[in-house]
């Protein structure tokens, strides 16, 4: 007998507040206010659905901020993929810049714990997040005055008490962090790739609402806590890879 395909993330999740115009608007604004005050900015991309958004509203603006995304080598063929396709999309006021662990640094890390390094303790999954994230990021930022996110205070705990604009520091530089979506519900995030057929991951539709690296990286069942995909096998406190630690 012939079953009818689950829904799409984009129509299983689209529910926008009340006040989604406002939100918008704001959200707006704040990009506006990023291109404007502080040149050069740069947006964070993970290629997830709230960077899609993001992505999308900068160019729906013309804004001048580049996008970057840190290309681990151990991403998702999936979000691979759609890396291409944004990047084909980029104008020469909004370019896609990829940001690699340096090559030689992963080599030598898993000729020393092994590939599956991470599984073996929290110390060495954030050597190996060290590694293929933070010293790229770090780059990535380097020159910059602002770097925007796609972080919502629903996410986690750690999260939900974060402001729109904050002090940040990273790797003893001192930077502005925008966040821009921080108000924004799951429901606000996929009505607006709706509305805009925004391109997305379709590991979505597969119910990863969070998509990192593939080795730590699930589907989650209903019920699970949003980020209840991401290292899984750790407790949920620590679910940072210290790109937005506090």
């Amino acid at each position: 007998m012939f079953q009818k395909p689950p829904p799409k993330a984009s129509e299983l999740h689209n529910k926008p507040s009340e006040d989604f115009a406002a939100k918008l608007a704001q959200t707006t604004a704040l990009l506006k206010q990023a291109a404007l005050e502080f040149s050069p900015c740069v947006q964070a991309s993970s290629l997830g659905a709230e960077d899609m958004v993001i992505t999308t509203l900068i160019r729906q603006h013309d804004l001048a901020i580049n996008v970057f995304v840190l290309d681990t080598g151990a991403l998702h063929t999936e979000t691979l993929a759609l890396l291409e396709r944004v990047q084909s999309r980029a104008s020469a006021r909004s370019q896609v810049l990829v940001y690699k662990p340096l090559l030689e640094e992963v080599i030598a890390f898993i000729r020393r714990d092994g590939q599956d390094a991470m599984y073996k303790s929290q110390t060495l999954r954030k050597e190996c997040c060290q590694i293929r994230k933070l010293e790229p990021l770090a780059r990535a930022l380097n020159g910059q005055k602002a770097w925007i996110t796609g972080l919502r205070g629903e996410q986690s705990n750690n999260r939900a008490n974060m402001k729109w604009i904050e002090e940040d520091t990273q790797a003893g530089m001192s930077i502005k962090k925008f966040n821009p979506l921080m108000q924004w519900t799951w429901g606000d995030v996929w009505h607006f790739l709706s509305e805009h057929s925004v391109d997305y991951n379709p590991l979505h539709d597969q119910f990863y609402p969070s998509i990192g690296c593939a080795p730590c990286t699930r589907a989650i069942s209903l019920g699970e806590d949003f980020r209840a995909g991401r290292w899984w096998w750790e407790d949920a406190s620590a679910k940072e890879c210290g790109l937005h630690q506090k």
